[in-house]
């Protein structure tokens, strides 16, 4: 009797989709990113719901094997947002239990100033220095040749994104990170798919990000995951993520390591309770089982995702290839496959015409538009504001808020690309109709701005 309810529940949720929502989108605004969902997501929402499991269960078990196994990666564990895991990825190689190569306050972390906050926000967070390096044009990652000279005895790990899908070079970065025993974590919120040799990035360092929230590959609302081959560091992530908790057992689940009342950890006495001992000063960043419910259903998508978002920007590529007298259009390593959340544009800076003004243009007339998030973060005022000790390039120089234009001047790409740069969507739910509005009117408003 349960089983038939509850199909019949999830049928009348398909009616109900196909009814409703089951419609051609139509934009009357063309939007820089967005979801792509149908009954499936719906029907997988209601089934969770039916459970009565609040928590993580199975829907996130199966999410996490499936994403695991897309990655070729033998640990996932999901969590409530990709800034979440960038916290727990970097929260993790702070743990007393790497001995040794643990980040200790003060460590030297390279990241750059051109990204998104949360990629720079738990360096700052966890009391460790953040050490800038500047971008490379075209590819919009870290200048790769530019990293060796910024390490010194201090520098213990790399934190850096594969900016908008565009994998870094990590043939170059991977071996720094050999020569001088660095921790690399991958920041693959953007870049889901994507691959190096043909390798999932996110799987090629030592820890891996994604973010799912709706804006990006695949979406469970708000949601992210940490990914990791190492099964050390895949506890001590689970521990900061659950509580701090030394215990790993799931939800509802008790003794899964066999001695739960025959441990001696701390100064407890012998035998307390391991699902109440905690090894790490955590936090609660678990998901839902309702939110995983969605996730499963956009894996099963997440192919197809791809190919659209990659037919999208060859498609928008080629349709503004004749401009680039005017524009610097993104640029790919042969060894690259992007999973493109964006598609990235610069105007170059001798036109008569700056990048304010043709994205105001865009947006004018219904093209949404993005900046490459923060531009330089070393602007914005959550540094300027704060008394955040930092370095930038090769300098030696400790700095904080008192940033002058001297300073600035050692990131020159990094400023170009907050002068000059933003993005347009290409997004699976857009087709050659909305690329063929943006490309019209990126035409438009540069032949009109040339005379």
């Amino acid at each position: 009797m349960e089983k038939f309810l509850r199909n019949l529940v999830k049928s009348s949720a398909k009616f109900y989709y196909k009814m409703i929502y089951n419609k051609k989108r139509k934009f009357q605004y063309i939007p820089a990113s967005g979801k792509v969902l149908d009954e499936k997501e719906l029907c997988n929402m209601i089934d969770a719901s039916l459970d009565m499991w609040l928590t993580t269960g199975r829907f996130n078990d199966e999410f996490e094997k499936k994403l695991a196994k897309f990655l070729h990666i033998k640990y996932a564990l999901s969590t409530n947002s990709g800034s979440s895991a960038n916290l727990l990825a970097l929260s993790a190689l702070t743990s007393y239990k790497l001995g040794e190569r643990r980040l200790k306050p003060c460590d030297e972390v390279i990241t750059v100033a051109s990204g998104f906050p949360t990629t720079v926000n738990p360096i700052i967070q966890l009391g460790l220095t953040p050490v800038f390096v500047d971008c490379e044009i075209e590819t919009y990652n870290i200048d790769a040749e530019k990293i060796e000279e910024a390490v010194t005895p201090k520098t213990k790990a790399i934190f850096i994104a594969h900016t908008l899908g565009n994998p870094f070079n990590l043939d170059k970065i991977t071996a720094i990170c050999k020569k001088y025993n660095l921790w690399l974590v991958e920041d693959s919120c953007d870049a889901l798919g994507a691959t190096f040799q043909n390798q999932n990035v996110g799987t090629i360092g030592h820890i891996g990000t994604f973010s799912f929230y709706p804006a990006h590959h695949i979406t469970m609302g708000e949601g992210g995951a940490v990914v990791t081959n190492d099964p050390l560091l895949y506890k001590i992530i689970m521990s900061f993520r659950d509580w701090g908790r030394d215990c790993w057992c799931q939800p509802g689940k008790d003794d899964t390591c066999k001695k739960r009342f025959n441990m001696q950890l701390g100064n407890l006495p012998f035998g307390y309770d391991h699902k109440y001992t905690y090894s790490h000063i955590g936090y609660n960043l678990k998901i839902t089982d309702w939110q995983a419910s969605i996730a499963v259903a956009q894996l099963d998508k997440l192919p197809n995702f791809l190919q659209k978002r990659t037919e999208n920007a060859n498609y928008l590529l080629n349709k503004l290839i004749d401009l680039k007298d005017y524009l610097i259009l993104p640029s790919v390593n042969d060894k690259i496959s992007p999973s493109w959340f964006g598609f990235l544009i610069s105007v170059k800076p001798d036109n008569k015409f700056n990048k304010q003004q043709l994205v105001e243009f865009l947006e004018k007339n219904g093209i949404g538009t993005r900046q490459l998030f923060a531009g330089n973060i070393l602007r914005q005022p959550m540094m300027t504001n704060n008394q955040i000790p930092l370095r930038i390039g090769n300098s030696e120089t400790l700095l904080s808020n008192n940033l002058t234009e001297e300073n600035y001047a050692l990131l020159p790409n990094t400023d170009f690309i907050m002068n000059n740069t933003f993005w347009v969507g290409v997004f699976p739910a857009l087709s050659k109709k909305e690329l063929d509005k943006t490309s019209n009117l990126i035409h438009k408003f540069i032949k009109e701005n040339i005379k």
